[in-house]
């Protein structure tokens, strides 16, 4: 999964939960509120603990390695299936868990590939990867039909009008993928012709970019030195709601691409060795409800997988397409894990990207 934008820091007390009564979780960065998360302390009368990662391979590797005491891991899609494999997650009690009927069914049917009958992993966040772009800038440069198209950041005849204004994300398989639809190709295709045709597509618009960039492109993005930013909704969210606050003078938008985008469902999961399994279950059906969900949406901008949760919703986040998208329209793709003759040619690849012409 990807940054969550928050600012948030979490600041748990004991309260009067008894040293028994704590729930260990091991957590991407930022992805919970203080206020939350102290609600939940209340709510099951226990101590909420967590452990922090920023990426699926630092959160398996650290499992692999043996860690201990943490009773849930919060899993992108591809990884729930990994973890399934080594046998480290137990199946989620759903009588436990009234609220799982407010999981939108095609997040479930999403899901599935990686979880087969949802019966591991309950939706908890979910992002896209797509482009936002400075809405004022690419009308002056008479490109702006083209933002709902991965077009915007490969075709060198649009790119011949914003040269230098361009960034795209540091990732080879969040690259790959995205040219990969461009051509109408699977963007989790591994075959060798498919990525050297990619490869060539990206080959081609390099030249026309400004950096890849993962880290500051939501303030090149608001500050206006670029105009085109291939990346996730939650930062390009706080990108946009940035801009708006420093009173900028051109509105920055953000939009899925007609040839499909990377979608990324993070889960709540329950390891096997979980000393605390009826507080994680306690966790999950807190999370369902709408209103705590609804916090996820409203803070970070990210796309929610629980129905009930839309009531609660701000009324710019209600309005925003992204965030309210449904999961049966559009071609939203999850990415799937890779074998290591897939890697292996994957980076090989991705090397002569990087340092080619």
């Amino acid at each position: 999964m990807k940054r969550l934008a928050i600012s948030a820091l979490l600041a748990l007390s004991a309260g009067a939960a008894s040293a028994q009564d704590v729930l260990h979780i091991y957590n991407w960065n930022n992805a919970l509120s203080a206020e939350t998360a102290k609600r939940f302390e209340a709510y099951c009368k226990c101590k909420l603990v967590q452990d922090y990662y920023g990426d699926n391979e630092e959160m398996l590797a650290k499992l692999s390695a043996g860690a201990k005491g943490y009773d849930m891991v919060f899993p992108t899609a591809f990884a729930v299936n990994t973890l399934l494999k080594q046998g480290k997650l137990q199946p989620i009690d759903k009588r436990k868990v009234p609220n799982w009927k407010n999981l939108d069914a095609g997040y479930l049917k999403i899901n599935a590939p990686f979880d087969p009958g949802n019966q591991y992993a309950a939706p908890t966040v979910v992002t896209l990867t797509l482009l936002g772009y400075n809405e004022t800038a690419l009308k002056k440069a008479g490109v702006l039909d083209k933002a709902n198209s991965w077009a915007l950041v490969f075709d060198p005849a649009v790119l011949a009008r914003i040269k230098g204004k361009v960034t795209v994300l540091d990732s080879q398989r969040e690259l790959m993928s995205a040219a990969l639809m461009y051509l109408g190709k699977d963007p989790n295709s591994t075959n060798s012709a498919d990525l050297k045709a990619a490869a060539d597509v990206i080959k081609k618009a390099k030249p026309y970019w400004a950096a890849f960039n993962n880290q500051s492109y939501i303030k090149e993005l608001t500050v206006g030195n670029i105009w085109v930013a291939h990346g996730y909704s939650n930062d390009l969210f706080q990108a946009q709601q940035d801009a708006k606050k420093a009173k900028r003078p051109f509105a920055l938008a953000y939009q899925p691409q007609k040839e499909g985008n990377i979608l990324a469902v993070d889960n709540m999961t329950i390891l096997k060795s979980a000393a605390r399994p009826d507080l994680a279950h306690k966790f999950i059906d807190f999370m369902l409800d709408g209103k705590n969900a609804a916090e996820i949406s409203n803070q970070i901008g990210a796309t929610n997988p629980v129905t009930t949760a839309k009531a609660h919703f701000l009324p710019a986040i209600k309005a925003n397409p992204v965030i309210t998208l449904d999961p049966a329209k559009g071609r939203y793709i999850p990415l799937k894990d890779l074998d290591v003759k897939s890697r292996r040619e994957l980076n090989r690849v991705w090397s002569q990207v990087k340092v080619g012409g």
